[in-house]
């Protein structure tokens, strides 16, 4: 059987460049403002978006990334909901979407390439969008992914500056999909395990979004290759809030804390790590519990901060979404897992 997996040295959204060294690099690279930019990168936020029209606001995201599964066509799947999911975060509605593809010509058979994009292609529609074209280059690593362009109003934006001090924080998707990534590259994950864990990756943020704008949320982002924390500090810094954490709610896929205890890490939870070590107090938290917010996710799901007197039908109106936390004043640090 043809292995993808063994084409990618960091498998999936764990090959993000850490928070860190993401930082650093941007430190010199002057801002760019415009009033028609709504949303730049000054708030981390998952995509930019910028005004048209008075009603009409373009969102507009890229993801990609090497091989997080072996099946081809279900590796374009992931990938393609994964950078949809950029859109679904900012309430935007996707419209369009460009391939962006690395591919071994030569050593792996075209009908590959095929089949990855005969996924992605497939996930674009389920979510009522179109392929436009793309764009391919040979690479010895296979990596695929898409560029998707979205729209929303400009008054409807959910964003990593709008959390609110009383917000509830609800996360709509399992977490560990990193650690169960490593595990079923290792072939210690059993068949019931993996088709949660792909089921969970493949799976739009579409609902959960909309859900949140007719409820009139306005905070949201994609818990994806930094982490629930990483992500979660995004939302502090951009708010100038602190946010706090349940550790013992956090829904977790099945596996994925036996993964752990059996010993499995992924490079991407140190990077994660390394940048948040000392923008947390954890005191208390167990290793393993620190370890699923810490865990590099890909194709995760909404972290939402739900004003308090809806929180209770949101999480009735979106499947899987679990409340795992609240939003306080800004405090010594901006992160709390109790």
């Amino acid at each position: 059987m043809l292995r993808l997996t063994g084409y990618a040295r960091c498998a999936g959204c764990a090959a993000k460049l850490g928070l860190g060294d993401l930082s650093e690099a941007l430190r010199g690279v002057p801002h760019q403002t415009d009033p028609r930019l709504l949303v730049g990168r000054e708030t981390f936020d998952d995509a930019g978006v910028f005004v048209l029209t008075p009603d009409i606001a373009l969102v507009q995201t890229v993801d990609f990334f090497a091989p997080i599964v072996d099946d081809p066509y279900l590796f374009g799947q992931i990938a393609a909901a994964n950078a949809l999911s950029d859109v679904y975060a900012m309430g935007g509605e996707p419209m369009t979407a460009l391939n962006v593809v690395g591919f071994p010509a030569g050593t792996l058979p075209l009908e590959v390439l095929g089949r990855i994009l005969q996924g992605g292609q497939d996930k674009v529609h389920e979510a009522g969008a179109l392929v436009v074209g793309g764009h391919t280059i040979i690479d010895e690593e296979l990596k695929f992914g898409v560029a998707v362009t979205g729209r929303v109003h400009p008054d409807r934006i959910l964003s990593n500056a709008a959390a609110r001090v009383g917000d509830r924080l609800v996360l709509t998707k399992r977490l560990g999909t990193g650690l169960l990534a490593t595990a079923e590259k290792q072939g210690v994950l059993s068949a019931g395990e993996a088709d949660a864990l792909h089921d969970s990756m493949r799976a739009l943020n579409a609902h959960a979004s909309r859900i949140a704008l007719e409820l009139g949320v306005r905070c949201a982002t994609d818990v994806t290759g930094f982490g629930l924390l990483g992500h979660a500090s995004h939302i502090a810094r951009a708010s100038a809030v602190t946010i706090a954490i349940r550790s013992g709610a956090l829904p977790v896929l099945p596996g994925a804390e036996r993964a752990w205890r059996d010993g499995l890490r992924t490079g991407g939870a140190e990077r994660n790590l390394a940048f948040l070590r000392d923008k947390v107090e954890w005191e208390g938290v167990s290793e393993e519990r620190r370890a699923i917010a810490l865990d590099p996710q890909t194709s995760g799901g909404l972290l939402v901060a739900v004003p308090a007197d809806r929180v209770t039908e949101y999480v009735s109106r979106v499947p899987g979404a679990v409340e795992i936390g609240e939003v306080r004043s800004a405090g010594a640090k901006p992160l709390i897992l109790a």
